[in-house]
C-alpha cells in the first residue's frame, strides 16, 4: 500500500464529493434502511450518529428534519464542508470512524451506509465493539456491509483512487454478535443504483 488506507479515502471523497453525491444520492435500497432506523428512535426525538455521513444528503438530512439531533462523522475535508452547507441542524466532525471517541451510551441509533467497505477488514470488528459502547441499551444500528470472498481492494473508482475492505458475512455477524448486538434484520441486497450487492443488517443492544 503507498498510503494508508483511511488517507487514500479522504482524498479520494475529497476529490470526488460531488460526482459521489450525483451517481449515489438516490436509492430505493437505502432509503428502506433508512425507514427501519427511523422506526426504531423515540417519536420525540433520539440522538443519531450517522458515520460516513458523506454530504449529508439524503441520511443526516432526513434524520434532522424529522426532528432527531444528528453527530455527523467523516473523514473528508470537503464532504464535512458540504454536509454542515446541506443540513445546519446537524453537527459534523472530520474525522476517521475508527479513531473518533464518544462516551458511552450517547445515541439511540448508529448508522453506516456504505462506509464501513471502507475500513480494513481487521479493524471492522473493533469498530463494531466501538458502536456497541455507543449506542444506549435497546439503541439500534443499521448498516452496510461487504459481501463474498474477504478481502481488501485498491483502485480506480469514480475517476479516483479508493480503498475498500471486508470480512465475510459470517464473520461480520459474528462481530456483531461478540459486541452484545442482537440480529432483528439482514440480507444481501444488490443495489438499484449500481451493480453491487451488499449485506445489510439491523440489530439492536441488549437492554
Amino acid at each position: 500500500m503507498t498510503s494508508k488506507p483511511e488517507h487514500l479515502v479522504a482524498a479520494g471523497y475529497d476529490e470526488v464529493a460531488d460526482a459521489y453525491l450525483e451517481r449515489f444520492g438516490v436509492s430505493a435500497v437505502r432509503q428502506k434502511w433508512v425507514g427501519r432506523l427511523v422506526d426504531s428512535l423515540p417519536a420525540g426525538g433520539g440522538r443519531v450518529l450517522d458515520l460516513g455521513c458523506g454530504a449529508g444528503i439524503p441520511v443526516a438530512r432526513d434524520l434532522a428534519a424529522l426532528g432527531h439531533a444528528v453527530m455527523g462523522v467523516d473523514g473528508s475535508t470537503q464532504q464535512i464542508l458540504r454536509a454542515g452547507r446541506n443540513v445546519p441542524l446537524a453537527t459534523f466532525i472530520q474525522a476517521d470512524m475508527c479513531d473518533v471517541q464518544f462516551e458511552a451510551g450517547s445515541f439511540h441509533a448508529v448508522a453506516a451506509f456504505y462506509s464501513i467497505t471502507h475500513v480494513p477488514a481487521v479493524q471492522q470488528g473493533p469498530l463494531i465493539l466501538k458502536i456497541a459502547r455507543w449506542l444506549k441499551p435497546g439503541g439500534v444500528f443499521v448498516g452496510s456491509f461487504g459481501t463474498g470472498a474477504p478481502g481488501e481492494w485498491i483502485g480506480e473508482w469514480l475517476g479516483t483512487t479508493m480503498f475498500f475492505g471486508h470480512n465475510g458475512e459470517a464473520e461480520t455477524l459474528k462481530y456483531l454478535s461478540d459486541a452484545g448486538l442482537i440480529v432483528r434484520n439482514s440480507s444481501i441486497e444488490r443495489q438499484d443504483n449500481e451493480e453491487a450487492s451488499f449485506l445489510w443488517i439491523e440489530v439492536t443492544k441488549e437492554a
